[in-house]
């Protein structure tokens, strides 16, 4: 691992770090906020995925999660949303390849190689983080925006016990029924949809649901809504029964706006469910 920088931040540091991934077979950078408790041992972590078109940047900077951090003695990490460089397959639309890995596992060319996603947030990560840093891998939350709130809730669903709490900002909450989904399943997973049900949060719900609380925040004039598909994850949740709230935020859009106004909403709701 490799220290690309560490800024003080609210009491704490705010690091970036690249290493290489046995997952992807490439470099990857993540952000590491780590508050001011973190100095007398290990503290609760929170992860962050972000969404397409996003590196491990956009919500480190954007987002103001570190001061809500810092409050509750919580730590952050910022993943990137896909391997990247120029051996790693790619594609003109935003939607595709370098800055959109869905968070699967490709099995399909060009793909496969690099892009294992999945495994890298699951797996690698985790346990790079977890020999670096004093963090408490006993207590984890996790939380996204749009891609990255797909990636939250279908993590949290599919290792029931590793996350305390789940939260989401706008995910992509149906991407089996939806363009935000099909094409890229189709590209990375192949045409077997029985490939794709396990990454779609609303088939996840309707089936095991969550073992702890859930909080989406989801803006009512997101300009994404028909592709994000939040009515069929609201639909689930209530039919399920399942533990927690679903807020349509009247007047946001998809924006990092939105997430910064609704960020310390989650910090807060982790705390709580992490004991900090």
């Amino acid at each position: 691992m490799k220290t690309i920088s560490e800024n003080r931040a609210f009491g704490g540091v705010q690091g970036v770090y690249t290493h290489d991934s046995a997952a992807t077979g490439t470099p990857m950078t993540f952000g590491l906020y780590l508050p001011p408790q973190a100095e007398a041992g290990p503290v609760p972590l929170v992860w962050f995925l972000s969404g397409l078109t996003c590196t491990h940047e956009n919500a480190m900077v954007k987002s103001g999660a570190q001061a809500h951090a810092a409050r509750h003695g919580l730590a952050v990490v910022f993943p990137d949303t896909s391997p990247r460089g120029a051996g790693v397959a790619d594609d003109p639309a935003y939607d595709l390849g370098q800055g959109a890995g869905f968070y699967v596992d490709a099995t399909e060319a060009p793909w496969a190689p690099h892009f294992a996603m999945w495994r890298y947030v699951s797996e690698d990560l985790p346990r790079l983080l977890f020999n670096a840093f004093p963090l408490d891998e006993e207590r984890q939350a996790v939380t996204g925006h749009s891609m990255g709130g797909h990636g939250a809730l279908t993590l949290a669903m599919r290792f029931p016990g590793r996350f305390r709490s789940a939260s989401a900002f706008a995910p992509i909450a149906h991407p089996t029924a939806s363009d935000w989904g099909r094409r890229q399943f189709a590209a990375y997973l192949g045409a077997d949809e029985s490939a794709w049900a396990p990454h779609d949060s609303t088939l996840l719900m309707r089936e095991a649901g969550f073992r702890g609380e859930v909080l989406i925040d989801q803006g009512a004039k997101d300009q994404f809504l028909d592709l994000l598909k939040p009515e069929a994850l609201a639909g689930a949740m209530a039919a399920r029964r399942q533990p927690g709230a679903f807020r349509m935020q009247a007047g946001y859009d998809h924006s990092y706006f939105f997430v910064a106004t609704f960020i310390g909403d989650h910090i807060a709701f982790h705390a709580g469910h992490l004991g900090a």
